[in-house]
């Protein structure tokens, strides 16, 4: 059992992955090649100012589109929220969306039989259509494939492999695809075109992408299992208002928006502008799949490289140090010229930064829900992070306008080769590939340097303020009749020992918080283990981001904290692992965390655990059985009865 057991979880893993691998693989075609598609081939040079003034207005619909999706993502998300299958919530969407998606991207890249020349009109109302058909199904399966990791798991542990082996998938098909770009082009062309292929092999290129997108989203669906919770369930409709009153007003929240807003529209603009550099400028674009095989090596280094960068040199140092780097880029790519170990260095220089600073920003963002929640008195989990998707999908589409009108204004359209590029031509592309990126770039630094104040220390004490006052807003609105109808009027319960270790009394720990009996009364224990369980029947009703803390609620209503170290939240999870999260039901015995003493240790720190009842002062009754000596979790140490709330 244990074997199978295993056996499913790596499969889980390896299908979960390969579906990231195929979902960015999808999303790079859609967001960077399609667009070169659409400015070099679509259009037969000869077409003249028509040529021109049908890419802007497909580059003018696409950013259009994505813009105006924006507000229907919320919508997206209640109906996946909303939808109960025997597959689960996300499985049906992450099939359809593939499945719609991959169809209509083949479509895309070919001529619609030849409308593009014979009824242009026709074919930018038809394209309009078959484009945002395809973005919402992208969106459901986008919004339905990254919700489910905490749906594949509720083990902690398990939970950061998995999402470690997307994002190893995402990075490989993200930057694979540059890779076969050109080789599939050419392989598929019946004319090589100068190196940069034909509309056919355009075509083929379409379509194994979105054969490759296809199949990632059945293995995801054939090779995952959906756990079924009441977990994830949110009576709260999402609505486009709402995302915007959360960022008015949290203000952090707001800061870091703002500043990877404009960051990664000058980000992606570069990126969605380097193949046409190496077409138009180098002159070989079939040289770019050797930066794009690069980019995809390093790219799994930088993920690999964060933590201990992060903890070495704090997230702020590491945030400063990269944008000084992709600005050195692009100072040194826009002088490379011709040169390609220049072109390559630059280019290479530019991408490690990326994954460093998304992981800085994904940082600050996720703080802010604490952040938040200490400020206002309300989580805004779900709001809060979908902040970054809508951010992402604003910058690409102001992205893919760019590159359209900067292709149109540089001469880099249908039919033209390298040659054909006037130094004026070049002068307006390097303003816009490198300029403009640098500018953003450096705005959105200046904005994170004054605005932005939400670093590690302030975190780790924001959740150390929330631990203080977790259980202020946990009052029931239930009446006693309806309390002893569900427990019992006689109700009691043994509490048991939540941790193995020797017993000490709460006045003598190092923490004046507890110690002073200001978050409740209860006992610490010296841990001999490192297994922290529940000592009652209940609900978790507070979990913590640096997982060394839990709050539970008793069926009888007793309050409870346990607190594992003294200052360990400055560790922020290193050395512990949760089992179980906010909402989930517990059973008395049932593991809930499990922390490393030897790291907690080696950070400085106590490892005391101090246990507290919250809301003693209305039990009607509260004995402690044993308050010295040995103890072993599992072990009745308490009796108590149920909570008066008339007190």
């Amino acid at each position: 059992m244990e074997n199978e057991s295993r056996a499913r979880k790596i499969t889980s893993r390896i299908s979960y992955s390969f579906g990231a691998f195929g979902h960015d693989a999808f999303y790079a075609t859609l967001s960077t090649y399609f667009i070169i598609f659409v400015t070099s081939h679509l259009f037969d040079k000869d077409s003249g100012g028509t040529s021109a003034k049908m890419i802007a207005a497909i580059t003018f619909i696409i950013a259009a589109l994505r813009i105006v999706e924006l507000a229907i993502d919320p919508l997206i998300g209640n109906a996946i929220d909303n939808t109960h299958s025997r597959w689960g919530h996300f499985k049906p969407w992450i099939v359809a969306g593939g499945t719609i998606g991959s169809i209509v991207l083949a479509i895309l890249f070919t001529t619609m039989g030849g409308l593009n020349v014979s009824n242009p009109i026709l074919y930018l109302i038809v394209f309009a259509i078959l484009y945002i058909t395809m973005d919402i199904f992208y969106s459901f399966k986008d919004v339905g494939f990254w919700s489910m990791i905490p749906a594949i798991s509720f083990d902690s542990k398990e939970r950061e492999k998995t999402a470690t082996y997307a994002r190893v998938g995402s990075n490989i098909g993200q930057n694979l695809v540059g890779v076969v770009v050109m080789p599939l082009v050419l392989f598929f062309s019946a004319n090589s075109n100068h190196g940069n292929g034909d509309n056919r092999g355009w075509f083929g290129f379409g379509l194994v992408i979105a054969v490759v997108a296809l199949i990632s989203a059945l293995v995801v669906a054939v090779g995952t299992h959906e756990n079924d919770s009441e977990l994830r369930q949110n009576a709260e409709k999402t609505s486009f208002k709402d995302v915007f009153k959360v960022l008015a007003r949290n203000d952090q929240l707001m800061w870091m928006a703002l500043t990877y807003g404009i960051y990664t529209a000058g980000m992606q603009l570069t990126n969605a502008l380097e193949l046409y550099y190496f077409t138009y400028i180098l002159g070989h674009a079939g040289q770019f799949s050797l930066l794009a095989l690069i980019n995809g090596v390093i790219g799994i280094v930088a993920v690999l490289m964060f933590p201990p960068l992060a903890q070495k040199f704090s997230r702020r140092k590491v945030f400063f140090s990269a944008i000084a780097l992709m600005i050195i880029a692009l100072i040194l790519f826009a002088f490379a010229g011709k040169s390609l170990p220049l072109i390559l260095t630059a280019a290479v220089l530019f991408y490690i930064p990326q994954p460093l600073i998304f992981l800085v920003v994904l940082m600050v963002l996720s703080d802010s829900v604490e952040y938040g929640q200490l400020k206002f008195g309300h989580r805004d989990e779900s709001l809060t992070l979908s902040v970054r998707p809508l951010l992402d999908k604003l910058g690409g589409a102001i992205s893919n306008g760019v590159v359209g009108l900067t292709a149109v204004l540089a001469g880099m359209t249908a039919g033209a080769t390298a040659g054909d590029i006037t130094s004026h031509g070049q002068a307006i592309f390097k303003l816009i590939m490198f300029g403009v990126p640098a500018l953003l770039i450096l705005i959105a630094t200046f904005i994170f340097f004054k605005k932005v104040k939400l670093d590690e220390t302030m975190h780790a004490q924001i959740v150390d303020e929330l631990e203080q006052t977790w259980h202020k807003h946990l009052d029931t609105d239930e009446s006693m009749d309806q309390i002893e109808k569900e427990v019992g009027a006689d109700a009691t319960i043994d509490y048991q020992a939540p941790v193995s270790g020797t017993l000490m009394e709460l006045d003598k720990v190092n923490d004046e918080t507890f110690a002073s009996g200001k978050m409740g009364k209860g006992f610490a224990v010296k841990p001999s283990d490192g297994g922290v369980y529940a000592p009652f029947n209940g609900v978790v009703e507070a979990t913590f981001p640096t997982r060394h803390a839990i709050g539970l609620r008793s069926d009888t209503g007793v309050l409870t904290l346990i607190h594992i170290g003294i200052g360990t939240v400055d560790m922020r999870g290193t050395g512990f692992v949760q089992y179980v999260e906010k909402g989930d039901r517990v059973k008395q015995g049932q593991e809930l965390i499990e922390f490393w003493s030897p790291a907690i240790e080696n950070a400085g720190l106590d490892d005391t655990v101090m246990v507290v009842i919250t809301n003693y002062d209305k039990i009607e009754t509260l004995d402690f059985t044993k308050t010295t000596g040995v103890v072993e979790h599992g072990e009745n140490i308490a009796k108590m009865s149920h909570v008066d709330i008339t007190k």
